[in-house]
């Protein structure tokens, strides 16, 4: 067994690495899907969340709106509190989540795609120290991949992606780039990740480099297996 979190700036083909990694036998779980079923009518964060913004975050739908939720988060500098309502159910829904990988295949490699694992412990030890129990990401994952890429393209990706008939970006561009700023830098994140893939270059390039990583995460998962096992034997 092998807890992986991968994560990577807005735009950097985190995603993309995801499905590539799932497409080699890995079992990948979506950070971003979680919160947003969380953040669902009749969740507790949907409810702590309409407690905690108001009312004026909540369409006609009943539903949350986004889009001004997304304005107080990253225009009014409250996406700390935002996160501190999503991000500790979110992680927990990973750890069950993992835990029934496990139960069914020992020796799986489990991925928790996530733009936002250093952030996370950032802000854990910002509001608690250490005492935070999300302060610790080892305790959580066992492997940290992050994918790089120069900002500039970052920003270029994702707006292409949320516009790409747009024959002006200009705002999305802005919105991309103040996301950024909130984000962990790319070389911080490296120098703590156990892998790093560089996604300067095309699909191909990024392929090869996944391809070339699968089997050290497969080996790695397949001694947890081994030792676990011991250790049952042992007892």
């Amino acid at each position: 067994m092998l807890r992986v979190g991968l994560t990577g700036g807005l735009g950097s083909g985190k995603s993309t690495v995801a499905a590539m990694l799932r497409e080699l036998g890995a079992h990948v779980i979506e950070a971003d899907s979680l919160g947003r079923e969380m953040m669902e009518p009749g969740q507790a964060v949907y409810a702590e969340i309409v407690r905690h913004f108001g009312p004026q975050v909540v369409s006609a739908d009943g539903r949350l709106n986004r889009a001004h939720l997304a304005a107080l988060a990253f225009g009014e500098g409250r996406l700390k509190e935002l996160n501190a309502i999503v991000h500790p159910p979110v992680i927990e829904a990973q750890a069950r989540w993992m835990n029934d990988v496990f139960a069914r295949d020992p020796a799986a490699v489990a991925v928790i795609e996530s733009a936002l694992i250093f952030e996370v412990v950032r802000d854990a030890l910002a509001r608690e120290g250490e005492n935070n129990p999300l302060a610790n990401w080892r305790s959580r994952i066992d492997r940290i991949i992050v994918v790089a890429a120069p900002d500039e393209l970052k920003i270029a990706r994702y707006a292409a992606r949320v516009a790409p008939d747009a024959t002006d970006r200009t705002a999305i561009k802005t919105d991309a780039g103040n996301r950024l700023s909130y984000q962990v830098p790319d070389a911080e994140k490296a120098a703590q990740a156990d892998y790093v893939l560089d996604n300067s270059g095309d699909l191909a390039a990024l392929r090869e480099q996944v391809n070339a990583l699968w089997p050290r995460l497969a080996e790695a998962s397949a001694a947890n297996r081994d030792k676990a096992r011991q250790n049952l034997s042992l007892q």
